[in-house]
């Protein structure tokens, strides 16, 4: 079987094309000045709450400390996040969402509910629900194989 025809191949061809087609869309729909990983982050600390590092923040995202530094001192400078040094260890750094975080959330899930509610019309509550074991278990594996 021609790699390309390979159902494993295929299935990680089309996540990757719907990861960047989505992130896309998100880039545009959402507030001037806000990023897709800006957004990110103020997600992570909407579903979590409390405090992360950054080097616990990059970590979880996938991405470099730098990558992580950058967003994170852009994100301070729109007031989204406070950025304070750790009271145990003066030398590291703790992150938390501010009050105008939480509301540049609201503002970016607002911006994207036109598009999530064309995605709702476009396919059934069934065909998600059938999507998920699959898409859960894969994530799974590869995060346990990194």
């Amino acid at each position: 079987m021609a790699l390309k025809e390979r159902p494993d191949v295929s299935v990680l061809t089309e996540i990757g094309i719907i990861s960047q087609l989505s992130n896309a869309a998100l880039e545009r729909s959402l507030p001037d000045g806000m990023s897709a990983a800006q957004f990110g982050v103020l997600t992570h600390f909407m579903r979590r709450g409390g405090e992360e590092s950054p080097a616990k923040l990059a970590a979880a995202f996938q991405v470099t400390k730098g990558a992580m530094t950058n967003t994170l001192q852009r994100l301070e400078a729109q007031g989204f996040v406070a950025v304070v040094g750790d009271a145990a260890d003066g030398r590291k750094k703790r992150v938390s969402l501010t009050a105008a975080g939480a509301r540049a959330y609201e503002a970016g899930l607002m911006a994207l509910r036109p598009r999530m509610e064309g995605l709702r019309e476009a396919f059934t509550d069934a065909e998600f629900t059938a999507a998920l074991p699959f898409l859960r278990a894969l994530r799974v594996w590869m995060d346990e194989n990194r």
